[in-house]
């Protein structure tokens, strides 16, 4: 029998000497594929322990930004951060929850991580527009209607307000269908609307019920602005009305369209 032919006998050394090029391809790509995923797996392990574990992105210090009345030591106390901490493990959410907690006199706060080791907690204030006499103090009411604060002395250019709604008439009505709550929004709605040169002078905003709210300016001057609707139509009245009669004690613009002044 006839051995194998020269050209036979190369194919099978060809064989022999290792896997088709497709064959060399898939093993390559999957050794790749391990060496990939085994790096992908160092590399969040140690991430993670850079994160959790190390001393380089701890909490070291706390700043705070924004105080007006408060003082950054009250706002670091109240925030309780634990420093000392991961700076990924902060409880961001937390802290402002807190500081709105502890601290009424705030209005919002963003706590914010300044890496690698900081937090930072950038506050806003209430800010009073009427006061109400309380045993001596004042009790703080910020546009909102939201009684925030008890201080022993008035902040200096904010009116008072005075609930003096009779219990019968009109007065009585009012409360049973809004109530003290309603009223003083109203009262504050008023204030939030004054022109500037009426708001500085402003002492008193008076609420007899909730379309009866008036006015005391400073030197005696007094002005009926009804309710809390069409503030910023009464606001551009009183404002020409005041021009028109520099020396008018009274003011009445209750209705916007028929204003009205008297004294002298």
């Amino acid at each position: 029998m006839a051995g194998p032919t020269t050209a036979e006998r190369g194919d099978r050394q060809q064989e022999s000497s290792g896997p088709p090029p497709v064959r060399r391809l898939r093993r390559t790509r999957l050794r790749r594929i391990v060496i990939l995923a085994v790096a992908c797996m160092l590399l969040g392990g140690g991430g993670t322990w850079m994160l959790y574990g190390s001393e380089w992105l701890r909490v070291k210090h706390v700043s705070v930004s924004g105080t007006l009345v408060l003082t950054p030591a009250e706002v670091r106390d109240a925030a309780a951060v634990p420093v000392g901490a991961p700076m990924i493990s902060v409880d961001t959410d937390g802290i402002e929850a807190r500081l709105r907690r502890k601290l009424p006199r705030i209005d919002t706060v963003d706590v914010v991580r300044a890496w690698p080791h900081g937090i930072g907690l950038k506050v806003t204030e209430r800010t009073p527009v009427l006061l109400v006499g309380k045993g001596g103090d004042f009790v703080e009411i910020d546009h909102e209607g939201v009684r925030f604060a008890t201080v022993p002395q008035a902040p200096k250019g904010v009116p008072t307000l005075e609930m003096s709604a009779s219990r019968k008439g009109s007065g009585a009505a009012s409360f049973r269908r809004f109530g003290t709550d309603r009223l003083v929004r109203e009262a504050v709605l008023v204030a939030g609307d004054l022109p500037a040169a009426v708001a500085r002078d402003t002492r008193t905003v008076q609420v007899r019920s909730y379309d009866d709210i008036s006015l005391e300016l400073a030197g005696g001057r007094t002005v009926a602005w009804g309710s809390g609707e069409n503030g910023r139509a009464k606001a551009r009245t009183l404002t020409a009305l005041m021009k028109a009669a520099p020396g008018a004690r009274h003011f009445d613009v209750s209705v916007p369209t028929a204003p009205a002044s008297s004294g002298s």
